[in-house]
């Protein structure tokens, strides 16, 4: 059991995580747990690692928090509100902050062997650890689940952004609808681990801001920063896994070559390429990977990689501003499109399709696309979630329907095994 003053290693056990999360959220204000669930990806998944802390700030007071300390936080998609002249005024299920970041008072690094406590005292932290109890998983309670769109207004709102780009105000619009309601209580920690083993994905988080919670599993990432090196992975192209390996790699094919889903791919890989041309140094931007397909455990996706290289001067605050949000949750042209998602969409996005992640001390960073997953109001026992897709001038309404349906599954599927009595809205 190596130690000093401020850390502690041991070795790892499969009870760790419940109790870990259960005396977090006991004694802090603010932490985030973030895993790869060992899921293969390009350039790798978010680090095994929780953060802790109590003091909190917005995205423009960063510089408030320690300089050589990690950084955790998380951007609503109505940060863009901050960057260009937009709004957002549709109706508000959560009330969500546009920012919000805190610096670690203790930092847990956990691996397939051992378990290395950062903090003051780390002695107490694992004898305290240990002595908590983890709640029971077990169904039981309600959840009146509601959805803002059936197929039929679904469909009439399709041919309105369909006859935007006719009329030659967009390329591709990512529509979303919501998911909203009410449930007899919370259990954010016992959700979120229900959630991993339903969809385990590489960018899988459990963020809590006071009584606010993010239960996260993103397949996509939105920008890694190593050295000067800048890297974002745009996702566009969805496919059901196959029921056996034939059907399976059938559907993957399908998927590989479809000119309709390589179009939408390729739309966004230009927006995201001439977003990092703002930053890089020029000539730099390159397109390291286009249409690859990733497989996870209820969808494949097509994945593209673009990256560059960043001036020394560029920093964390700086690069947001010019990038967020992830153009994949936009559309072509970006502005264009934020402006019609306003119009069209029936729910303020808030928290869905922004971003999570942590900053180390030397200004590295990863964070992740705020999709497939569940925001939770504690105090209120509310919750919703978001599911969209493309819509671009080939795109057929039922299946875009029907692709939003299939990403919302896993997170209906989580709420229906978790709660005894649970209201399919679909």
């Amino acid at each position: 059991m190596p130690s000093n003053e401020n850390k502690l290693t041991i070795q790892s056990n499969s009870d760790w995580v419940p109790k870990m999360l259960a005396w977090v959220d006991l004694n802090f204000t603010c932490f985030g747990y973030f895993t790869s669930q060992e899921i293969a990806y390009p350039s790798g998944g978010f680090n095994h690692v929780l953060y802790a802390g109590t003091k909190a700030v917005n995205l423009e007071n960063l510089d408030q928090l320690p300089s050589d300390k990690p950084k955790v936080g998380i951007i609503s998609y109505d940060q863009k509100n901050k960057y260009e002249k937009l709004s957002s005024q549709n109706r508000e299920w959560i009330n969500c902050p546009d920012s919000l970041f805190f610096s670690p008072e203790i930092t847990i690094l956990i691996s397939n062997t051992e378990i290395t406590i950062e903090g003051t005292s780390p002695d107490q932290i694992l004898a305290e650890i240990l002595n908590t109890t983890a709640s029971q998983r077990r169904r039981r309670g309600n959840c009146n689940l509601n959805c803002s769109q059936d197929e039929e207004s679904y469909t009439a709102t399709f041919r309105k952004i369909q006859n935007h780009i006719l009329e030659g105000d967009i390329y591709e619009l990512n529509y979303c609808m919501d998911f909203q309601g009410t449930v007899s209580h919370t259990e954010p920690i016992n959700l979120f681990l229900d959630l991993c083993e339903n969809s385990p994905m590489p960018f899988s988080a459990l963020f809590k801001a006071a009584n606010l919670y993010l239960c996260c599993a993103s397949p996509e990432r939105f920008l890694k920063k190593q050295g000067q090196t800048l890297l974002t992975q745009p996702i566009k192209g969805t496919v059901r896994r196959g029921r056996n390996q034939l059907e399976d790699k059938v559907l993957k094919k399908q998927l590989a070559e479809s000119k309709k889903e390589q179009a939408e791919n390729l739309m966004i890989v230009d927006l995201m390429r001439n977003d990092l041309a703002r930053l890089a140094l020029t000539g730099s931007v390159d397109v390291k990977e286009l249409f690859g397909i990733y497989s996870f455990k209820q969808i494949s996706q097509m994945i593209s990689s673009v990256t560059c290289q960043l001036p020394p001067s560029v920093g964390f605050e700086e690069i947001i501003s010019k990038t967020f949000p992830m153009g994949s949750m936009t559309g072509a042209p970006k502005i264009k499109c934020m402006e019609l998602i306003e119009a069209h969409e029936k729910f303020k996005r808030s928290w869905f399709s922004g971003s999570i992640g942590y900053i180390d001390s030397n200004g590295d960073f990863d964070f992740c696309v705020i999709i497939r997953s569940l925001i939770i109001d504690r105090t209120k026992n509310s919750i919703y979630f978001g599911v969209g897709s493309a819509i671009t001038i080939d795109a057929d309404a039922k299946a875009e329907y029907q692709e939003c349906l299939l990403k919302a599954a896993s997170l209906i599927n989580t709420l229906k095994n978790f709660y005894s009595n649970f209201n399919n809205p679909i």
